[in-house]
């Protein structure tokens, strides 16, 4: 019995299940493969049609859409449907410097808006499938570092766009969130960093909380993930709370998050992994109920 309390409590502290308070739940996950060399290196996400059809980005400049199966409302498995390359402003693909998108976040209207790194900038695609639009950088991004840039996309019910990088430049420094509006951008908003997270996804729930998703990296022992969520007043992210954390190794590399609501009125939060087309890792869909209580 004492041994058995001890690894309650670990498991608990751990993976953030048992604490009062709001908490992501963990209901279904499963791994997406496919024999297309293409596939792989998925980071932003969005899924439609009641969370059974799944659009994501890769790092190597192709978008991947696939068909999800629920058995009474849960992942049950994913088959692709689409592999294709991201297009340029040109109509042409994505090529060089120019491929590695991150970010992924869906407007009112059924426009897509990716984020790059290396050629850090973002763009406006009416659809996914056809060339891109410009959409003005801000004077900072040129300066975002080469493999950590503009991670996190998402917009909120106004159609703000918010962008977040993946890093701060330092431990106790805020991370600078972008908000495009407009037809400008505004860095007056901060998200403050805790500890060796790294931001790599964001979404808005339809709670209109912004979701953020968090990845830390030890070469020896793998990934952790970390979803914090907060509160949106004004310039400030306000009421901050630690929905889910694991501790290193327990996950893979977590790098997308959307968050939705399913049928029966459940916030649905989904989880993607970049498997960095790396033998050794997998591309997982892990998918939580955000719970309050």
């Amino acid at each position: 019995m004492r041994t058995t309390a001890l690894l309650a409590v670990a498991f608990c502290a751990v993976a953030s299940l048992c604490a009062a308070g709001p908490k992501l739940i963990r209901d279904a996950e499963i791994t997406w493969t496919d024999r297309d060399v293409r596939f792989g290196g998925l980071s932003g996400l969005v899924l439609r049609n009641n969370g059974t059809e799944i659009i994501a980005v890769s790092d190597r400049g192709n978008w991947v859409q696939g068909k999800i199966t629920r058995e009474n409302g849960r992942l049950a498995s994913v088959q692709t449907t689409h592999i294709e390359p991201i297009l340029a402003i040109s109509g042409d693909p994505l090529d060089d410097v120019n491929v590695d998108a991150e970010g992924l976040a869906e407007a009112r209207d059924g426009a897509f808006f990716v984020s790059f790194e290396a050629f850090h900038r973002i763009r406006r695609y009416p659809s996914i499938s056809g060339p891109a639009q410009d959409v003005p950088s801000h004077p900072q991004f040129p300066r975002l570092q080469n493999n950590s840039g503009l991670e996190a996309l998402a917009i909120d019910a106004g159609g703000v766009l918010h962008a977040i990088p993946e890093r701060s430049g330092k431990l106790e420094r805020p991370y600078p969130v972008y908000r495009y509006r407009g037809g400008k951008w505004d860095r007056s908003m901060k998200l403050r960093r805790d500890g060796q997270f790294l931001v790599v996804g964001a979404d808005f729930g339809p709670d209109g909380r912004l979701y953020v998703l968090e990845r830390h990296f030890t070469w020896l022992g793998g990934f952790a993930t970390r979803v914090r969520r907060f509160e949106v007043s004004g310039n400030s992210l306000t009421n901050e709370a630690t929905l889910f954390e694991t501790g290193i190794g327990e996950m893979d590399n977590m790098e997308g998050i959307t968050v939705w609501r399913d049928s029966d009125g459940r916030t649905r939060a989904t989880l993607i992994s970049d498997d960095n087309f790396f033998a050794l890792q997998q591309t997982v869909l892990a998918e939580f109920i955000v719970s309050e209580d």
